[in-house]
């Protein structure tokens, strides 16, 4: 638990999210598989605030982000989002559009790694959510789609040009944010949008696997180190390498450090405390 709490408790139940735990390792699945797991404003708030959740009770170690069914997430419901915004007035718009910035904020700002299962398809905001984790598990069935575009609006959605340049290239970005088509698991693997091709069916089981093995390691080093990858992306070389130098020395005054130079000494494995 964080040695800060506030006096909220933790929510019990998450009405439009799946959450499972597991030694370290919390599982999130997108469950409306009659609607490929579409996501409703509902959804929207709930992965917000549970993301801050985690993070605020401090247990979390490594997430895994999942959908049910045939699918990971086909973006936004065209019913009770799109048709629903046709009557909103300015302000509720910019509400909304906020607040899926601040889920995919929170993805990257989240204090231990997120992993995306993905499986059949990741359209929309459910491409932009999957681009936003720090591992995307893929099953060959995979396909990635940003479709904003092909309903009439920005590409530059919820974050999806400030990152995905950043991971496949200025090239491929511009070409996957401004027509809108859907590449398979070979291309985007091609391209650098995946970090692991599982096998049929198996996308879960090595998500599982990759979480489980961050959920036993040097948990505060992942932390750290995940916390510049997103810092730095925009820094000068010379303000990078202050970063680092001052998150080293003080990384290495923690008793995980210590614990590896005994365990080295000692030839055995580390048991890493995660401070």
């Amino acid at each position: 638990m964080s040695p800060h709490p506030s006096s909220a408790s933790p929510t019990g139940h998450w009405r439009h999210l799946r959450l499972e735990r597991d030694g370290g390792v919390v599982t999130v699945t997108f469950d409306r598989p009659d609607r490929l797991n579409a996501l409703t404003f509902g959804a929207y708030a709930d992965l917000r605030d549970l993301l801050a959740e985690l993070a605020r009770e401090g247990g979390t170690r490594a997430l895994v982000l999942g959908g049910a069914g045939r699918g990971f997430c086909s973006g936004g419901d065209v019913d009770e989002i799109i048709g629903a915004t046709l009557a909103m007035g300015a302000g509720d718009l910019l509400d909304f559009t906020r607040m899926t910035g601040q889920v995919v904020r929170a993805v990257r700002e989240v204090p231990f790694p997120v992993i995306a299962a993905v499986h059949g398809i990741a359209a929309g905001a459910g491409a932009v959510l999957a681009l936003a984790a720090d591992f995307r598990v893929v099953e060959p069935s995979a396909r990635f789609a940003f479709l904003f575009t092909r309903v009439g609006l920005a590409g530059a959605d919820m974050g999806a040009a400030y990152l995905l340049p950043r991971l496949v290239g200025l090239g491929h970005a511009t070409r996957l944010l401004m027509l809108g088509d859907t590449i398979d698991a070979v291309e985007a693997e091609r391209i650098g949008l995946v970090s692991e091709v599982a096998e049929v069916g198996g996308a879960d089981a090595a998500a599982a696997r990759l979480a489980r093995r961050l959920a036993d390691g040097p948990s505060l080093a992942y932390q750290q180190t995940k916390a510049l990858l997103t810092a730095e992306l925009d820094m000068p070389l010379g303000a990078a390498v202050e970063m680092d130098a001052a998150a080293q020395a003080l990384l290495m005054t923690s008793a995980d450090y210590a614990e590896f130079h005994a365990a080295f000494t000692a030839k055995r494995d580390p048991k890493w405390e995660g401070r």
